[in-house]
């Protein structure tokens, strides 16, 4: 129950991407509206992609982590909790939100623009040479680890500084890509270096932007 294999962890892939299809593709539809109105500024853009983000994390948490994973696996229960908390933060944070879209070009958005694509193809072509290949593949949006990767790389699009309660858990599930690494899951390197330099990236802007508002003052 507590040793990590990722034998059985595809397992549940399998049972998992067969049990919710279609909604890989209703995923996929939301992370590109996410990405849209993360380089637009209308006037519900911040509202939608936080729900965009709360949704897909909740999902994460509840559908895959507490349903289909945590059965067969205690980190399943770890995870879950993990991806819940994030979502309703994301949630509760609609009415007032923090968040400012229409990107500003820049080496963060660039970063930002890499990571989504990391996370919705090229960890999944990645996958597919490991031999990680459908029902036994890692959806963005739908499981923990391409999602945490897209949620860094949509922070990074914004041109807004990013409050620690959001970036938080997402940096505690990407170094948890450690042990799914370590047993033989590879793609979720890209996931540890994902979380790492993500939060490096905020942090860094984050001081830039409050240096700004001090010489602005």
């Amino acid at each position: 129950m507590l040793s990590f294999s990722a034998e059985n962890f595809m397992l549940v892939l399998e049972q998992y991407n067969t049990t919710i299809w279609p909604m890989q593709i209703v995923a996929y539809l939301f992370v590109g509206f996410a990405v849209f109105f993360s380089f637009r500024s209308f006037k519900y853009s911040q509202k939608i992609v936080l729900l965009i983000l709360s949704f897909l994390w909740l999902f994460n948490g509840i559908v895959f982590s507490l349903i289909f994973w945590a059965p067969s696996h205690f980190f399943g229960y770890v995870f879950g909790i993990c991806c819940i908390v994030q979502g309703l933060i994301f949630l509760f944070n609609l009415k007032g939100t923090d968040l400012l879209t229409n990107s500003a070009s820049s080496i963060y958005s660039l970063t930002g623009i890499i990571l989504v694509l990391y996370a919705a193809l090229g960890y999944q072509v990645f996958g597919y040479y490991l031999g990680h290949i459908y029902p036994k593949f890692f959806p963005v949006g739908l499981v923990p680890c391409p999602t945490t990767i897209f949620t860094f790389g949509i922070f990074l699009i914004i041109h807004k500084s990013i409050p620690a309660k959001y970036y938080v858990i997402p940096l505690i599930v990407a170094l948890g890509g450690f042990l799914a690494a370590y047993n033989g899951i590879y793609e979720d390197i890209g996931l540890i270096i994902s979380g790492l330099l993500g939060a490096y990236l905020i942090i860094r802007r984050n001081k830039q932007f409050r240096k700004e508002e001090v010489q602005n003052a």
